[in-house]
């Protein structure tokens, strides 16, 4: 577990952490979490740790057990397609709006979260797998300049489970799906509106099909 600073952010830093774990598989569905144990797990009071949890529970991660803790909820496959479903809707449309758009200076930002995208996946780092993933998703869509559609995907993002992204760590299918982004940028930088939408929806199809352990046809 990474060291946490002492801050008022301590609260974040472990929500972040735990929802990052929870969202990837690490911590499978299931599995009961007590404020007592990821308190000396961190290093830090029960206080930041509880405030975590409970926010956890409220954002739906997370069901409390009276008497045993926190147990994690598991999202249905039904639902993860109606998460993918919605986001496809949101998302792959946008690339032939965006495509041609980009400046040198937001080519370079994505192409550097691409790349902590590989990287942080070829050494499973999931939370900063994720992050930099959700960050690379949203830039592209700030590049729309609609804020409610940049909104939108981030509370669909973090509904959505991907509990078989962590058994992936070690195979070539989680590297082809991350090396998607960096050729998505491609797309994007060359005006191939049609491709880069084809490539946007096969990538969030994953969501529902290798990520959360289950095959695409």
């Amino acid at each position: 577990m990474a060291t946490l600073a002492s801050a008022e952010s301590l609260r974040e830093q472990i929500e972040a952490q735990l929802s990052s774990r929870i969202i990837s598989g690490e911590i499978p569905p299931g599995q009961v979490l007590t404020v007592p144990t990821l308190a000396g797990e961190f290093g830090v009071s029960a206080t930041p740790v509880r405030e975590a949890i409970l926010n956890l529970a409220r954002r739906g991660f997370l069901r409390p057990i009276r008497n045993r803790g926190f147990e994690v909820t598991e999202v249905s496959p039904e639902e993860l397609r109606e998460l993918s479903d919605v986001r496809m809707l949101l998302e792959a449309p946008t690339m032939v709006t965006v495509a041609g758009t980009l400046d040198d200076e937001t080519v370079t930002e994505l192409r550097a979260l691409a790349d902590r995208i590989v990287e942080a996946g070829q050494e499973g780092r999931f939370d900063e797998y994720l992050t930099a993933d959700t960050a690379f998703h949203l830039r592209i869509l700030e590049c729309t300049g609609n804020r409610k559609l940049v909104d939108l995907v981030r509370e669909l993002r973090q509904q959505t489970r991907l509990v078989g992204l962590a058994h992936l760590a070690e195979t070539d299918t989680l590297m082809s799906t991350a090396l998607e982004h960096a050729e998505l940028v491609d797309l994007l930088v060359a005006g191939d509106g049609p491709a880069a939408e084809a490539l946007m929806r096969r990538h969030i199809r994953h969501v529902g099909g290798i990520w959360s352990g289950r095959d695409e046809d």
